[in-house]
């Protein structure tokens, strides 16, 4: 275990675990809609269609999946102080949830009034979101590469939604706003900044701890943020001046940044101490995999002009990144994160009186395998209807499903974690005197 692990500032298990729950309902919506809507939905990236599937997804599964780890891992891993995180996650989880419902709604329908106050609504949940979280990580007394990754991220996701609501108002007509490049530079601080960022923030720290690995090198944490940082700045000043050839050595230059994290990574996990296989291992390294494929995919982007304009290859890139990477990296940390908030809350609780199980029991081992195998072949589906419309409503199917199956497993994690609670409270009852 890390040394340096705050356990006592941990929050109520509810408040992760609310936000945990939900994610994999929007990748359900997702698969769905997908199913539902078939070659339509990848016809162009710009569909309406299109553009609901992919803020089901980020805004959906992804957001709430970080909202909750962050919620968890700052005043643990950072010893940061969460104000009132009961009260935090109470009103910021419900109102995402009906945020995403109304702003998916919206690119599904004509954009009204509803859509701009889905927007406005997530606007306003994260921004007290980052006020917390951000004057945590601020005031952490730990110093670490983490913590930098971490601070970085959480002002791109500023960026990313101050830039969402604009797209907003400007779908309605309200102002007007160049939509193209606006989404652009809002997609990149989105996935490139707020999410690769956070993304790699944590795995400084838990890819050693629960993978066995030998640390991050010194200067890949150095390097990470303020490189990432720098391009995304200049990226965004295409929205002052038309966009130019340098903009390709823009991208590729952030493309390489996020290679080298890649690399970097599955060099440490060929190093690991313990060789006995792993399903959060597999989906590491399946999420890198897939982030090396986008490195190449956008390299052929920025230096290919036939390449860039084709719709296909953007669609290829943008399920490399949701389900590649960042859906198959975050349903791994989940099957260590809600064993392991099981042990440390049982563990609290029972003290002597009753020993929680092994965290290996917390979900059986044989219903991640199956799920991740389920989630790889979902992956390979969608990537092929990329090429071949025709199969899309069968990739949808197989995503909703691998999405049901992690709801279920987690499901099996929490009344793993419900039974021993009510069987410590019950010891403690007839200690009682």
């Amino acid at each position: 275990m890390h040394p340096n692990m705050s356990f006592e500032q941990a929050p109520p298990i509810s408040v992760p675990y609310r936000f945990f729950l939900t994610a994999p309902l929007f990748g359900i919506a997702a698969g769905l809609l997908l199913a539902l809507t078939g070659a339509d939905a990848l016809g162009s990236r710009w569909t309406g269609e299109a553009l609901a599937l992919t803020h089901l997804m980020v805004a959906g599964f992804m957001l709430q999946a970080m909202c909750g780890a962050l919620l968890q891992f700052i005043p643990v891993a950072a010893g940061g102080n969460i104000w009132r995180p009961s009260l935090v996650a109470g009103v910021v989880h419900p109102a995402l949830i009906v945020g995403v419902v109304l702003l998916v709604s919206g690119f599904l329908a004509v954009p009204g009034s509803a859509f701009v106050a889905g927007a406005g609504l997530i606007v306003a949940a994260l921004s007290g979101y980052v006020a917390v979280v951000g004057f945590a990580l601020f005031r952490a007394p730990v110093q670490s590469a983490t913590i930098v990754a971490l601070r970085v991220a959480v002002l791109a996701l500023v960026v990313t939604y101050g830039l969402g609501f604009t797209l907003a108002q400007g779908l309605r007509g309200s102002y007007g706003v160049s939509l193209i490049e606006v989404t652009h530079v809002h997609a990149a601080w989105g996935l490139g900044g707020w999410s690769l960022l956070l993304l790699s923030g944590v795995s400084y720290y838990v890819v050693p701890m629960f993978q066995l690995t030998p640390p991050y090198p010194v200067w890949l944490g150095r390097l990470l943020p303020w490189g990432l940082l720098a391009v995304l700045l200049v990226w965004a000043t295409q929205l002052l001046r038309p966009a130019s050839e340098a903009y390709s050595w823009v991208l590729l230059a952030g493309l390489l940044l996020a290679g080298t994290f890649a690399a970097v990574t599955l060099r440490l996990q060929a190093r690991r101490r313990r060789r006995v296989p792993d399903v959060t291992l597999t989906f590491f390294r399946g999420g890198m995999a897939s982030l090396l494929a986008i490195v190449a995919a956008g390299i052929a982007v920025a230096l290919a002009p036939t390449f860039a304009g084709s719709q296909r290859g953007a669609l290829l890139i943008g399920m490399l990144a949701l389900v590649g990477l960042f859906v198959s990296v975050i349903t791994g940390m989940l099957y260590k994160i809600v064993p392991f908030l099981n042990w440390l809350h049982l563990q609290r609780l029972g003290g002597l009186t009753v020993l929680p199980p092994n965290m290996k029991q917390m979900i059986p081992e044989r219903a991640m395998v199956g799920q991740m195998r389920l989630h790889f072949a979902a992956l390979a589906a969608l990537l092929v209807a990329v090429a071949w419309p025709p199969l899309t409503s069968v990739a949808g199917l197989l995503f909703a499903a691998s999405c049901a199956w992690l709801e279920w497993n987690l499901l099996s994690g929490v009344r793993v974690y419900l039974d021993f609670r009510d069987r410590i409270r019950a010891a403690d009852a007839c200690h009682a005197p």
